[in-house]
């Protein structure tokens, strides 16, 4: 009768008592790119099984998780181009986001072409078909070599998928670089698209002129040439990144910072996720072994990411405390 009476006032004290409410999944963004997708996952590892957290991911355009970021609807951005578009520098001004650490050192971004474009390749059978391109300024005498099969009039410029900020700005280069009667505007739709469309010209000795970014697996697996372009200039780089602006100047892009973005308000709530992210460093080689292996073996980022912990635990380990890494390496 005794343990009867117990059990029964135990269950009412249960049912009397607030049930403890589980922890709200940390939002990050769902970036759509090789780098921004593996980064994140090794970022949600380690939030996920050293620090207990629950997390989620949510998709969208560059421009739109940086918007939702600025109102604390996503409260991390894995590989954030600190600096780039005018949503996240306004934001930055406004206290609502910050950039943490430097995530990936020798980062980059620019217009390129296939090495045997400017120097041929025996080889292959392919003579040189732009012998003197250096530079951008340069561009419009070689815009037959390059000559778009939708309007052979023109040269055709791979730009990135629309949606992204450096669409925007190349948009905006081709006329700052008086290209825009010469070349054509393409976009792709996604990274994806964008990287077949190199890889397929690559692999069959055509040319092509294209945008693209380090760290990723393309400018590891291909011999490239980084064209020219004028000295970085701060005013010049604010009309690159205003579509409407009719007047864009010419100028390279800033030097790349790839940082962690987050939320003011997710900084103020967890301040050792903040110390976790500001110590995130990958060097680039490893990471575009993981990004080529990723790619062509078409693995989700996460199996990679798995597997790129396992492989360099001292790198992960100064990241965060020792209690931590023993739970993260328990996990893996």
């Amino acid at each position: 009768m005794k343990l009867l009476v117990s059990a029964v006032l135990c269950c009412l004290a249960l049912a009397a008592s607030p049930l403890r409410a589980a922890p709200a999944p940390i939002h990050f963004a769902d970036l759509n790119w090789e780098s921004g997708s593996l980064i994140t996952e090794v970022l949600r590892l380690v939030v996920e099984k050293g620090y207990d957290l629950p997390t989620d991911t949510l998709p969208g355009t560059t421009i739109t998780l940086e918007t939702a970021l600025a109102k604390n609807d996503i409260q991390v951005i894995a590989e954030e181009w600190a600096g780039r578009s005018p949503v996240w520098v306004k934001a930055e001004a406004a206290g609502q986001v910050k950039g943490l650490g430097n995530l990936v050192a020798g980062a980059t971004e620019g217009w390129w072409v296939p090495e045997y474009v400017i120097k041929g390749d025996a080889a292959q059978g392919i003579k040189p078909l732009a012998p003197e391109l250096r530079s951008v300024s340069d561009l419009p005498r070689y815009k037959d070599v390059f000559r778009d099969p939708e309007d052979p009039g023109k040269g055709r410029f791979l730009n990135s998928p629309i949606g992204w900020t450096s669409e925007v700005v190349n948009g905006q280069k081709l006329k700052a670089y008086g290209l825009s009667d010469s070349y054509t505007n393409f976009r792709s739709g996604s990274g994806a698209a964008l990287d077949a469309e190199i890889t397929s010209s690559i692999k069959r000795g055509r040319p092509v002129l294209f945008y693209y970014w380090s760290p990723t697996p393309l400018l590891g697996r291909y011999r490239l040439v980084q064209l020219q372009e004028p000295a970085f200039d701060p005013e010049a780089w604010k009309t690159l990144t205003q579509a409407d602006n009719p007047a864009p100047r010419p100028t390279r892009s800033p030097p790349s910072i790839l940082s962690v973005g987050v939320s003011t308000a997710f900084a103020k709530d967890y301040p050792q996720l903040v110390g976790f992210f500001e110590k995130v460093q990958l060097p680039i080689d490893d990471l575009n072994k993981a990004l080529a292996t990723m790619s062509e073996e078409h693995l989700p980022p996460r199996q990679v990411a798995i597997a790129f912990l396992k492989a360099h635990p001292q790198l992960w380990r100064a990241w965060v405390p020792a209690p931590v890494a023993d739970k993260v390496a328990a996990a893996l």
